[in-house]
């Protein structure tokens, strides 16, 4: 099975495709910055779930992020999962810069 992941930056989010299908197997929807892309929700249509797909949307959106050297903001469960399972992606996530405290 392959799955082939594509920005659709007019959808704000990245649609999964798998072995060429024009049915979307699975979406990530964000809201990018000029500094970040925060992921807000991930969703796999259960046909594919377990089947990799999640994991090529959380890969391919973190590997143009880098690119874009932009910070990530995961605010969506799955994202914030699969980067505490991927050490390398770490280093992309967000800090808040603000010294304000109460």
């Amino acid at each position: 099975m392959t799955v082939e992941v594509s920005d659709v930056p007019e959808a704000k989010r990245y649609e999964a495709r798998v072995d060429g299908e024009s049915k979307v197997a699975g979406v990530a929807e964000y809201i990018r910055t000029t500094e970040l892309v925060a992921f807000v929700h991930t969703e796999v249509e259960a046909e594919y779930e377990g089947a990799g797909v999640g994991s090529a949307l959380a890969r391919t959106a973190l590997d143009e992020a880098r690119a874009a050297n932009l910070r990530v903001l995961a605010t969506c469960p799955f994202f914030a999962g699969w980067i505490s399972r991927h050490p390398e992606y770490q280093d992309l996530l967000y800090q808040s810069r603000s010294r304000v405290s109460d």
